[in-house]
């Protein structure tokens, strides 16, 4: 018979393994330190920001990968190199292709420079783009756990080839760009993810994939994982029941793995521009309060069906602390660089 110690620790031990990717987006962290920035960890200790992040139980960072963007932050060799660093410090990678030479989110998916506009025409480059880029990380020796192809894509993606007016563009594209991953060298296979926004929002989530499965060229086989991006701070019917409710309803619809791909909570936010939801009301804006919210967010998709990740967008772009929120600081670093206590937190899903 167990020990009630023994018991106690098994139970630990099952809590902390609920997830199989715990992380955060990195993607900054090369401007940051170019900008003369250093990180430390709680107790003032100046270390490299990957050897933090895998003390305080991150396991894989997720980097965004723009094609050909104005002076070469966030192009493939930036990533590369951000990838070795990952890789040595025993971080797994989750590789984001944005498909353009910027931003890419629901209000902008250009397409990159150079690239053709014809359907036909764009998928052959997108699919040879995404090998080329597969390939690259095997010949560096690295793996990517997982590999998304696109960026909150819920408003379509390589405009105006791929905006929602033609589903059958679209389909045609992910179909592509999946392929392109499957015909690579990289080995083993990451898992592939089509990553949309508002993981609340269950009628999104079942508009945008029952209509582009619904095309007949991508096939449910074509990939593994959905993402969702959930913000607290964009709107107020955000909330964690609704979330549980979308996540279980994609889990039960389509069987797919299922990962925050991307969530953040303030620990400043005196003039936010939409009321939080009403479920998260009581979570303070502090350091403990994003620990409450990852926690909870993470219990959601440890207690969903194929729920196996989740990750904190751009904790430690001290550049950047509102994160593109009305927010003013959603980062788990302090100015000077200095971790806060919230990050440990992923030791703890």
């Amino acid at each position: 018979m167990l020990s009630v110690k023994s018991a106690l620790l098994l139970g630990l031990s099952a809590v902390h393994a609920a997830l199989t990717y715990k992380g955060v987006d990195w993607s900054s962290v090369t401007v940051e330190e170019k900008a003369g920035y250093t990180y430390k960890t709680t107790s003032g200790t100046t270390q490299s920001l990957e050897k933090i992040l895998a003390a305080s139980g991150v396991n894989t960072v997720r980097q965004r990968v723009w094609v050909n963007p104005s002076g070469g932050t966030y192009d493939l060799s930036y990533n590369l190199a951000l990838a070795k660093r990952a890789k040595a410090a025993g971080l797994g990678v989750y590789l984001d292709l944005h498909y353009s030479d910027t931003w890419a989110d629901p209000a902008h998916q250009a397409i990159p420079s150079g690239w053709p506009t014809a359907v036909g025409d764009l998928a052959w480059e997108l699919y040879n783009y995404t090998k080329d880029v597969s390939n690259a990380f095997q010949s560096a020796g690295i793996q990517p756990s997982i590999i998304s192809i696109g960026n909150e894509i819920t408003a379509g993606l390589l405009w105006p080839t791929g905006k929602t007016s033609s589903y059958a563009n679209i389909a045609q594209l992910l179909h592509s760009a999946a392929w392109g991953i499957k015909d690579s060298n990289l080995s083993p296979k990451p898992k592939i993810m089509i990553h949309l926004d508002n993981g609340w929002n269950w009628n999104t989530q079942n508009y945008f994939y029952t209509t582009v499965l619904n095309q007949g060229t991508l096939l449910a086989s074509d990939f593994d994982m959905m993402g969702v991006s959930y913000y607290p701070f964009y709107n107020s019917a955000a909330t964690l029941a609704s979330l549980k409710t979308s996540l279980a309803n994609m889990a039960s619809t389509w069987g797919k793995e299922i990962v925050v791909a991307e969530t953040d909570w303030p620990t400043s936010c005196p003039s936010p521009a939409y009321s939080f939801p009403s479920d998260a009301k009581s979570i303070p804006f502090t350091a403990d309060g994003q620990a409450t919210w990852i926690k909870d967010v993470a219990n959601i998709v440890a207690g969903t069906s194929k729920g196996v990740g989740l990750f904190y967008w751009e904790p430690a772009w001290i550049n950047n602390a509102n994160l593109g929120s009305s927010c003013a600081n959603n980062l788990m670093f302090s100015s000077s660089g200095t971790a806060l206590s919230s990050l440990s937190v992923f030791s703890s899903i």
